[in-house]
C-alpha cells in the first residue's frame, strides 16, 4: 500500500510539473495570438502525438499535420495564410504528446535553440515589432506568476498546516542561547516557548520562515529577531547571528520547533525508545498522544517535559491514547533523564576544538553511535551502541574532538576503535565529501568510562578543574564516590549529589572520595580526595532534569495559514506569498553568487519529485501550495538574464530595442551553446545532489 501510495504521489508530481511548464507555454501562445504571431502549433506534453486537433481536420489521434501533408503535399507551416484560408484549414495544431512533461508552443520564425530560424512571413515572431515580441517572451513567467497566485489563493481558501513559529528546544551553545537582547532588563538568549514574530523587517507565520531567515542570513550581519515571551506585555528583539550548521550545510541559530506531545510514526525511533522504555513497549508507542503525565494533563511536549522536571527523577505513570487507527490506551512509567554540566572551555587552547562538552567536574562522556542513517556508507561497519574509544590517533576522543577528526579528513578511510557488546573492535569507516559519517551520535552516558578530561575550562576566566591533579587518562573508568557504587553517569552524578549534601546545605567546601581504574590491562582500583568549592557544590545540585523522550521525537505544533473562508483576504494572502517567493529565490540566488549558500542545497527534477510525493502524503492541499512555489521558482529561473531561457532572449530584444538591430547570429549562435552548457551543468550538478541525497 505505501509503494501504491509513493507511486501515485510521484505521478501526481510529475504531472503537476508537467502542468506548470505546460500553462508558461500557454501563455506564450496566447500572447503569441494577442500579438498577431502566427502560431502553427501548441503541444501539452513532449515526444510523439497521442491525440490532436486543428480546423478542419477537427480531432484525432496521431498527428492532424500528417493529414494535411497526405492531402496537399505539404505541411501546414509550409502553407501561406491565404492558402491555409482556401482549404478550410486553422493555422494551430493542438496536440497531446506521449510524455506528460511540460508541452511548447511554435511560432513561426522562431525556434528556441536556433536564432537563424527566422521568416520573411509578416506574421513571423522577428516581423512584428519589438514590444509585442517582449510581451511574448515575456508571457510565460506571468502566467507561471499568475498560476502561483491562484494556487495560493486556493490553499489559503482552504486552510494548511504548518509548524508553528515557537522555539522548542535550543541547542546549548548555539547562537540561539547567546542571543543579544536589544532592551534593558532582558537576559542574554532565546528561550524554549519563545514565539518568533518578526526577523529583520519581515513577519514570521510559520517557523519555515525562521529557517529561511537563517539560510539567507549574510555572514558577519546580525539578524534582529523580535519574540513574543509568556509573561511579558511587550515583545523583545534580540541581535543573532547564525552560524553554519556542519549536518544541515546551512546557516542556523539552533533551535527546533516547539513539539506536540503526539510521537512521530517513525521506524528510526525503534532503537532509542528500546533504549527508554524497553524492547517489548517501544513498539507500541510511536504515533500515539500522551494524555496525562502523572495527575496532569498535557496538551505540549513542554508540559510534559515540566511535569518530569517537578518529579526529580522520581518515577511518573505517563498515560498514552490509542493510536489513529484505533486500538487501547498505554500507560508507560518513566524517570526524567539527568542534566549534566555545561563545560565551557576555550577554541584557543590546544586541546580544545569547540566551546563546550556536556559532563561533571571537567569530566565528559566517550561518545556512542546511536543510529547509522539508511543508506550511509558505514552500514555494515557502524552499530548502534558502538562507543568510541579511539579515532585515528585520539584516545578517548570528546565530541568536540570526535568532529573535528570527521571535518577534516572529508572522503578519507577513519580508522576507528568502538567498543561492540564489550569487545575492543577495530573498524575503517569513511566519510562523505562533507566530513560525514552518515551516523547519529550522543554520549555514551550508559558507560562510566571518560573521555579526555578538561584540566581547565571556562571561555572567559579559565579556571582548574578539580579532577585536574588527577591526571586521568582517556578510557579511565570511574567506580565509586564516597564508597557508593558508580555504573553510568546518572549514578555519578547521583553519588555526587549525596556526598555533597551536607556541604550545601552549610555553604561549604566539600572533600569527598573518589576511585576509578585506569585503562591499562591488570590496573587495581585508585583512590583520591578531591574537593569541591561552596561554588562547585551550589551548581552541582542546580543541575536539573528533563524528559526522558526528547521533543524532537514528537510532532511538532502547528498553525493554519487560512483565510477564514474570505476571498478578499486570500487573494490578498495570495499575492504576498508570491510576492515572498520571488524575493526568497533571487535571494538564494544572490546567496549562492555570494557562497554563504551551497550549491549542495539546490534540487533538481529528481529531488523535486522526491520532495513533492512527500508533500503530497499530507493532502492535497499541501500539493497545491508546493506547485505554487514551483510555479514561482520557474517563473524566476525563466526571467534570468541567460542565454537560451525567456530572460536572454528578452535581454536579446533590449539590444534590438536601444541599438536598432538584433546582436548578430554568430553573436546568439555562441551564446546559446554558453546557455545550453550552463543549463547542462545546472542539470547535471542538481541531478548529482538529488541521487546522493536519495542515497543517503
Amino acid at each position: 500500500m505505501d509503494i501504491l501510495g509513493t507511486g501515485s504521489n510521484i505521478l501526481l508530481i510529475i504531472l503537476g510539473f508537467g502542468l506548470l511548464i505546460a500553462l508558461h507555454e500557454l501563455g506564450h501562445f496566447i500572447a503569441a495570438r494577442w500579438a498577431g504571431i502566427r502560431a502553427d502549433g501548441f503541444a501539452i506534453g513532449m515526444g510523439p502525438v497521442v491525440a490532436s486537433y486543428r480546423g478542419g481536420i477537427g480531432f484525432r489521434f496521431g498527428a492532424c499535420d500528417e493529414v494535411v501533408k497526405a492531402r496537399l503535399g505539404r505541411y501546414p507551416i509550409e502553407l501561406t495564410d491565404e492558402e491555409l484560408t482556401k482549404e478550410g484549414l486553422g493555422e494551430t495544431q493542438y496536440s497531446l504528446r506521449l510524455l506528460p512533461i511540460g508541452g511548447y508552443v511554435k511560432m513561426l520564425g522562431q525556434e528556441d535553440g536556433n536564432p537563424g530560424a527566422t521568416s520573411e512571413n509578416a506574421r513571423s515572431y522577428s516581423k512584428v515589432p519589438i514590444g509585442k515580441r517582449m510581451v511574448v517572451v515575456s508571457a510565460g513567467v506571468v502566467m507561471n506568476i499568475l498560476t502561483a497566485i491562484v494556487m495560493f489563493v486556493v490553499a489559503f481558501m482552504v486552510g494548511v498546516r504548518f509548524e508553528s513559529p515557537v522555539v522548542g528546544q535550543v541547542q546549548p551553545g548555539s547562537p540561539a542561547t547567546t542571543a543579544v537582547p536589544l532592551i534593558d532588563g532582558v537576559p542574554p538568549g532565546i528561550e524554549s516557548g519563545d514565539r518568533i514574530t518578526r526577523i529583520d523587517d519581515s513577519v514570521v507565520l510559520t517557523f519555515s520562515d525562521i529557517m529561511i531567515a537563517s539560510a539567507m542570513s549574510i555572514p558577519g550581519k546580525p539578524l534582529q529577531i523580535e519574540v513574543e515571551r509568556e509573561g511579558r506585555d511587550a515583545p523583545i528583539l534580540f541581535e543573532v547571528e547564525p552560524v553554519d550548521d556542519e549536518v544541515a550545510n546551512l546557516r542556523m541559530i539552533g533551535i527546533a520547533p516547539a513539539a506536540s506531545t503526539r510521537l512521530v510514526d517513525d521506524d528510526a525511533l525503534d532503537a532509542p525508545l528500546k533504549a527508554v522504555v524497553g524492547d517489548a513497549t517501544a513498539p507500541r508507542l510511536p504515533g500515539r498522544e500522551i494524555l496525562t503525565a502523572g495527575p496532569s494533563t498535557v496538551s505540549t511536549w513542554e508540559d510534559f517535559d515540566a511535569v518530569m522536571i517537578a518529579a526529580s527523577g522520581q518515577p511518573v505513570d505517563v498515560v498514552f491514547g490509542p493510536r489513529m487507527d484505533g486500538g487501547t490506551t498505554e500507560t508507560v512509567t518513566m524517570r526524567a533523564t539527568p542534566i549534566y554540566e555545561k563545560i565551557d572551555y576555550s577554541q584557543a587552547r590546544p586541546e580544545g576544538t569547540g566551546d563546550w562538552e556536556i559532563g561533571l567536574l571537567g569530566l565528559t562522556p566517550l561518545v556512542e553511535i546511536t543510529g547509522v542513517v539508511d543508506g550511509s556508507r558505514n552500514t555494515e561497519i557502524l552499530f548502534p551502541g558502538d562507543i568510541v574509544l579511539q579515532i585515528v590517533d585520539v584516545a578517548g576522543p570528546r565530541m568536540s574532538e570526535f568532529r573535528d577528526a570527521l571535518s577534516k579528513r572529508p572522503s578519507q578511510s577513519i580508522p576507528m576503535l568502538v567498543d561492540r557488546n564489550g569487545t575492543d573492535t577495530q573498524v575503517d569507516a569513511r566519510t562523505d565529501a562533507s566530513g560525514r559519517l552518515g551516523v547519529a551520535i550522543n554520549y555514551a552516558f550508559d558507560d562510566p568510562r571518560i573521555a579526555r578530561p578538561f584540566n581547565r575550562s571556562g571561555l572567559e576566566d579559565p579556571t582548574t578543574t578539580v579532577v585536574a591533579k588527577l591526571q586521568l587518562m582517556p578510557r579511565t573508568r570511574i567506580d565509586s564516590v564516597e564508597g557508593v557504587p558508580v555504573t553510568d553517569w546518572p549514578s555519578f552524578r547521583a553519588a555526587l549529589r549525596v556526598a555533597t549534601k551536607s556541604a550545601l546545605d552549610n555553604g561549604t567546601d566539600a572533600t569527598i572520595d573518589l576511585s576509578w581504574t585506569l585503562p591499562v590491562i591488570g590496573s587495581d582500583p585508585e583512590q583520591a580526595k578531591i574537593t569541591l568549592t561552596a561554588k562547585d557544590v551550589e551548581q552541582l545540585h542546580a543541575l536539573g532534569w528533563t524528559a526522558p523522550l526528547p521533543g524532537s521525537w514528537f510532532d511538532s505544533l502547528q498553525t493554519t495559514l487560512t483565510a477564514h473562508g474570505n476571498p478578499l483576504v486570500a487573494v490578498s494572502m495570495g499575492f504576498r506569498q508570491t510576492w515572498k517567493m520571488v524575493v526568497l529565490t533571487y535571494l538564494t540566488i544572490d546567496r549562492l553568487i555570494g557562497g554563504s549558500v551551497s550549491v549542495k542545497q539546490l534540487h533538481g527534477p529528481v529531488g523535486i519529485v522526491h520532495i513533492g510525493s512527500r508533500v503530497a502524503d499530507r493532502g492535497f492541499m499541501y500539493l497545491v501550495f508546493f506547485l505554487a512555489m514551483i510555479s514561482v521558482n520557474l517563473a524566476v529561473l525563466n526571467f534570468l538574464p541567460l542565454p537560451i531561457v525567456d530572460g536572454g532572449l528578452f535581454l536579446f530584444l533590449l539590444y534590438e530595442k536601444v541599438f536598432k538591430r538584433p546582436p548578430s547570429i554568430a553573436f546568439q549562435n555562441a551564446a546559446t551553446l554558453v546557455g545550453l552548457a550552463l543549463i547542462g551543468t545546472l542539470f547535471v550538478v542538481t541531478f548529482y545532489n538529488d541521487v546522493m541525497r536519495l542515497a543517503g
